[in-house]
């Protein structure tokens, strides 16, 4: 009894199989791809707010979006590989009905006769601007949801991130260089994400900064680094409003 007990292998996690999976392992590939089907076809009808069927276009860019996921996965910046599937695979949907969207408003304004096409192209514009905004906020939901679990990794909470970012507007964009610097250097963003502390003697000789001040802003700087390595598309145009132009 007790050799079938220790005999049993650990099970793989998906991210390990995923690493596999990106060393060159096919059969991997294919059958990761299949067991994760129902997750994959699931993201998508939360997506488009009803059931997805096998044919369907939406089902096939959620594939196409969960196998770019596999190839784009790095665990050193942190995140699960199913939270970063499913960010991927709503990203790719909204962009997809984005388009479908606009291709069928030209085609709707080009097939009116003149005395409606006006009439008609304000009416489908102003519902269009709606949907777009309604497709952001969505966008926006699901990148910060994403970005607040790898902040847990770090210990860290938005809480943590009001009450501790820097005060001064000179100080912030102090903190957020020293973040770049970091994030440039690909020895101290793996030691960030794999020792979940910043390295602070290696930071102190690039950005030339003493040891205090990093340790003073070390939240703000490890959250500001996670979004410039990560795929933060609204966040990192947060960030770049805050820098001087």
């Amino acid at each position: 009894m007790f050799s079938i007990l220790f005999s049993l292998k650990k099970e793989r996690t998906i991210e390990q199989t995923v690493h596999e999976i990106q060393q060159g392992n096919k059969v991997l590939h294919n059958q990761l791809i299949q067991q994760y089907k129902p997750f994959i076809a699931k993201t998508v009808s939360n997506v488009c707010k009803r059931f997805i069927h096998e044919g369907d276009d939406e089902l096939s860019i959620g594939l196409i979006a969960f196998n770019e996921a596999i190839e784009k996965y790095a665990p050193h910046k942190g995140g699960s590989f199913i939270s970063f599937a499913e960010l991927l695979i709503k990203r790719r949907l909204i962009d997809y009905i984005r388009k479908e969207a606009k291709e069928k408003n030209i085609i709707l304004h080009t097939n009116e006769d003149e005395e409606n096409s006006a009439q008609t192209y304000l009416d489908t514009k102003l519902s269009m601007d709606e949907f777009y905004k309604q497709v952001e906020q969505e966008h926006r939901r699901e990148e910060i949801i994403h970005y607040q679990q790898v902040l847990k990794e770090f210990g860290i909470y938005f809480h943590d991130l009001i009450e501790q970012s820097p005060k001064h507007k000179d100080a912030r964009i102090n903190a957020i260089n020293i973040a770049k610097l970091l994030v440039e250097d690909e020895e101290m963003l793996e030691w960030l994400f794999r020792k979940k502390q910043l390295p602070i003697k290696q930071l102190q000789n690039i950005a030339e900064v003493s040891r205090k001040t990093i340790e003073r802003n070390r939240k703000y700087i490890i959250a500001v680094a996670i979004i410039l390595a990560g795929d933060y598309v609204y966040l990192k145009d947060y960030i770049k409003g805050v820098l001087p132009s």
